[in-house]
């Protein structure tokens, strides 16, 4: 049953969507209603679906972690610019996937990722040796954390301008991790989150001979959330070591990656 109604969401989104064409106004917007809301547990969190089902087909899963700006309990504020680069017609069509977008009141923690893990278990179809987590600033932050509560859970992960690292001291330890593929993104400007923090974290993967690549967005500051997804000119990417896929796409990149 839960399967049929997640059909149902996909179909009135169809529909939604061909409404809001006839209407500039609404169209702006109407990739949101894309993500279908819900409250799991206590936590609000919205749930975008693969463009279609397809029979004996596993989908991978997206976590979207949004910043400082999204906390709250309103069920809408977690949506960024990166969610609708990916409820974008032309990437659903060529990466078919889950984005689940939850929404924190507070810094990420065990207890969020816990619910997150319970959410995408009700996932019809969910590719469970592809589960991918990505965020900005706190978000950032935010999957550096979840990756260091349990690094076997997932596929891949991509932090922007977060580090893990609180003002002293490490909040991660890079060892715990060294195996994940990472490709973490950050502006050499960033007055926010330094980008003195990732660098130590990269450096730190150089030397374990870790999986990481790290692109530096030359001139910008903290702003840089719609850079990783589309890339941008400005960007110096940096490995840690041979290992590290090659692949110049982002997407392209993420979705190579499985346990």
């Amino acid at each position: 049953m839960q399967f049929f109604s997640l059909i149902r969401h996909i179909l009135f989104g169809s529909c939604f969507m061909a409404i809001a064409s006839a209407n500039p106004a609404n169209a702006q917007d109407s990739w949101r209603d894309l993500y279908r809301p819900q409250t799991f547990d206590g936590m609000p969190c919205r749930v975008m679906t693969p463009l279609s089902f397809a029979p004996n087909t596993n989908y991978p899963v997206i976590v979207s972690l949004h910043g400082a700006g999204g906390k709250g309990t309103d069920n809408k504020k977690q949506l960024k610019d990166w969610n609708r680069q990916l409820a974008e017609k032309q990437i659903r069509m060529d990466f078919p996937c889950y984005v689940v977008a939850p929404q924190a009141d507070q810094l990420w923690n065990s207890e969020h990722l816990r619910k997150i893990k319970n959410i995408i278990g009700t996932l019809p179809s969910a590719d469970m040796n592809r589960i991918y987590v990505l965020g900005h600033s706190m978000g950032g932050h935010g999957t550096y954390i979840f990756t260091q509560l349990d690094p076997d859970f997932f596929a891949a992960a991509a932090p922007s301008a977060g580090s893990g690292l609180r003002r002293t001291e490490p909040f991660i330890f890079p060892e715990k991790i060294k195996d994940l593929p990472i490709w973490a993104f950050h502006g050499d400007k960033d007055s926010v989150c330094p980008i003195e923090k990732d660098q130590t974290v990269f450096d730190e993967m150089k030397r374990l001979g870790g999986n990481m690549k790290f692109t530096v967005w030359q001139g910008d500051n903290h702003g840089v959330s719609g850079k990783f997804i589309p890339g941008a000119k400005n960007g110096t990417t940096h490995t840690s070591s041979e290992r590290c896929d090659s692949e110049p796409d982002f997407l392209k990149w993420l979705f190579a990656q499985s346990k």
